[in-house]
This record gives structure tokens, sequence and C-alpha cells, in this order.
């Protein structure tokens, strides 16, 4: 294991970039338990970063950090800050749902409302006060087609999300996601429960989206985060490990437990 002065200093050799989020001296705690430990992490702006490692690692907790979802159960604690850089705002400090309408996720599993498909899109835009119909239609629109699926459902905009096939659901929660305009989406293994064909499709679909917004996900996959990231970070133990660029990570990294991970030798 090493230090986080190590691993703060080889984030640094990477060029320097935009930043959208920064982590510093992370600690959360589940009741007593502690699940995480003095993290710290610079997310690049408009690039896509992965979290790696074996489960119970504590990549998925902090994934939950940047939207406050530790919040809806009691006993959750954090310690430290994750600034967003647009507003050097600390979001561990701010309305956790304006947190949420800021930072999107997609979970592993496809969770559409029970709703139609139009009004899955448009459910984020209502709880913020905006009902004008020619305003929800465009952001629909935008949404659904910012996560290629527009014209797969164009014609059944009236029909329920849950309708859909596996692989549609999961593209209706990323457009769901994009709908509030978020600064970040956060991704929990978005295609662990789905074939491989659609899972080729979510993973062009993030490649597509990082245009637009800044990406941060979780994969216990290691081709999926080596094809579809910029950066990596392997955590062990509830501790960072490691991170760098995705190709040092896989290629050339520095610590010999992250090379013994990512070459399948443990975890």
């Amino acid at each position: 294991m090493v230090n986080n002065s190590s691993v703060q200093s080889a984030g640094s050799q990477a060029p320097a970039l935009p930043l959208k989020a920064e982590v510093e001296g992370l600690n959360f705690y589940y009741g007593s338990k502690q699940a995480l430990k003095n993290i710290n992490l610079l997310v690049y702006e408009k690039k896509v970063t992965a979290l790696i490692g074996p489960s119970g690692c504590g990549k998925t907790t902090l994934l939950r950090c940047f939207n406050r979802m530790h919040d809806l159960y009691p006993g959750n604690r954090y310690e430290g800050c994750i600034t967003l850089t647009s507003d050097q705002s600390n979001l561990l400090k701010a309305d956790p749902i304006e947190v949420r309408m800021r930072i999107g996720m997609v979970f592993q599993k496809p969770n559409p409302f029970p709703k139609s498909i139009y009004e899955n899109i448009a459910y984020g835009l209502r709880v913020r006060g905006i009902s004008k119909r020619s305003v929800l239609d465009e952001v629909v629109e935008r949404s659904l087609r910012g996560a290629a699926i527009w014209d797969e459902v164009k014609d059944r905009l009236n029909e329920a999300g849950t309708a859909l096939s596996g692989g549609q659901q999961q593209r209706l929660c990323i457009a769901r996601a994009l709908a509030t305009n978020p600064e970040m989406i956060l991704f929990d293994e978005p295609t662990s429960a789905l074939d491989p064909i659609a899972t080729l499709s979510i993973e062009d679909l993030i490649g597509d989206l990082k245009d637009q917004v800044t990406i941060l996900i979780v994969t216990h996959n290691m081709q999926q985060a080596s094809r579809v990231s910029d950066y990596t970070a392997f955590m062990y133990l509830g501790e960072m490990v490691e991170y760098d660029r995705t190709e040092k990570i896989f290629n050339n990294p520095a610590q010999q437990q992250t090379a013994d991970y990512v070459s399948g030798r443990f975890g």
C-alpha cells in the first residue's frame, strides 16, 4: 500500500488539464466502520475517469459520495471535501438535492421510473419547477438524442419506459441523467446487467458523451476500463493505491499491487 503523497505525485505527472472536481482528504464511515481512508483524486473536465479494484475496495462508496447518495441512510458520515471547480463549492456541504441535479447517476441495473418514456426525461425538470410544454419537449428530444435512443423511441414517447429492452432502458436512464444538464455523470457498473451488444452500445455512448460532460465510472471489467477511460484510479481496502493516465496504469503502473490487479494475478 502506498501513501497518498505518492498517489498525488503520480497523478501530477499527467498533463495540465482543466479540472472538474478535486477530492481532498476524504474519509467516509458507515456508522463506526471506515470505508474510505484519506482519498485524494483529481477529476479532469470532459474526460472519463475509471475507478477499479476488487469487490469491497471502496470504489462505489467513493462514487456515491459525489452525489451524496449516502445521505439517504442514517449513520453515514463524511470528512474532507469534494470541490467542484466551476464554483469552488464543497459537494459534501451543499444541498444534496441540488448536488444531484448537478451530478447525474446511472446505476448497475436500468431503473426507469414507472412512467412514460417522455415523463422519465421530464421528471427532473418538473422537480425544478419547469412545466412549459415547449421547453419540456425540447429537452426530452435533446436528451434522448444525446443518449442515442431518439430514433428508436420518438414514436413511442407515451409508452412505459419499462417496456423497453434492457439496453434501451439503460440509455433511457442516461437520457434522464442528461436532462438536467449535469456537470458530471456517475456510472456505477452501467453494463453489468447487459448483453455484449448492449454493452458495446453503452461504451460507444460514453465515448461520445465525454465531449459534453465529465464522467466517473466504476467497473469490474478491466477491458472496459481500458477501452472507455482516459484516467484510472486503482483502489484497495478503502485506499487509493495509484491514479494516472489509463494507458500508464495498464501498461506501466508504478505500484506492483496495481500491476498484479490489472493483469489478473489477484482480486
